[in-house]
């Protein structure tokens, strides 16, 4: 189990916490109205073969459980987003690697409704703190298809590192895609990166 998992984190009017079974139809009807926004930045799972058939996309609760084992063995931290009180997303810190590296990836998708009022560079700023300062990470990993302008903009609001390409590293939207590669150590946001983010805003509203 990680440290102080499970855990909410808050922000004004945005708060991330463990997803939970009884979110299914609110979840659901987020990702319903939002279909062709995501699938071309959703992962799928590569066929078995040549000619093999492609993987079933897993059900709510087969997602949940799966989720859930993982964070209970300490690989991940799975939140859905609230915002308003609304369930508008998900966001999961995965990969979690102690001994040397002490790394984690962050995945993230926000319903389009609420996108640009800055609530997923919140979430994702309140999700890095608590891993460097809380659960001891010291790296964080944004992995982004160059076309997905969207999340790019998340991460550069945020400061993070572009650090190059990883050609053909994920399967997305049935595919093997290339992907850009952001990061951000403990050392470089020592103010906290939720504090950089609301000075960053500050400064944006009084230009």
């Amino acid at each position: 189990m990680i440290p102080s998992w499970p855990v909410v984190l808050v922000d004004g009017e945005v708060l991330l916490r463990p997803i939970k079974m009884r979110d299914q139809r609110a979840w659901r009807e987020v990702n319903r109205r939002n279909r062709d926004w995501l699938r071309p930045w959703e992962a799928t799972v590569p066929p078995p073969g040549p000619g093999g058939p492609m993987a079933q996309r897993p059900t709510y609760r087969q997602m949940v459980r799966h989720l859930r084992a993982e964070a209970n063995a300490g690989r991940m931290l799975p939140f859905v987003i609230e915002y308003q009180g609304q369930l508008v997303g998900q966001l999961t810190v995965a990969g979690v690697t102690w001994g040397s590296m002490c790394s984690a990836h962050v995945g993230y998708w926000v319903d389009r409704a609420v996108a640009g009022r800055g609530v997923m560079p919140t979430a994702v700023a309140l999700a890095v703190d608590h891993c460097f300062r809380t659960v001891g990470l010291h790296r964080m990993e944004v992995c982004i298809r160059p076309e997905n302008g969207p999340s790019r903009r998340v991460v550069e609001k945020l400061g993070f590192r572009e650090e190059g390409l990883r050609p053909r590293y994920l399967h997305i939207d049935g595919a093997w895609r290339d992907h850009l590669v952001f990061a951000l150590t403990a050392e470089e946001v020592p103010e906290g990166l939720l504090r950089r983010w609301h000075q960053s805003q500050s400064r944006r509203q009084h230009q």
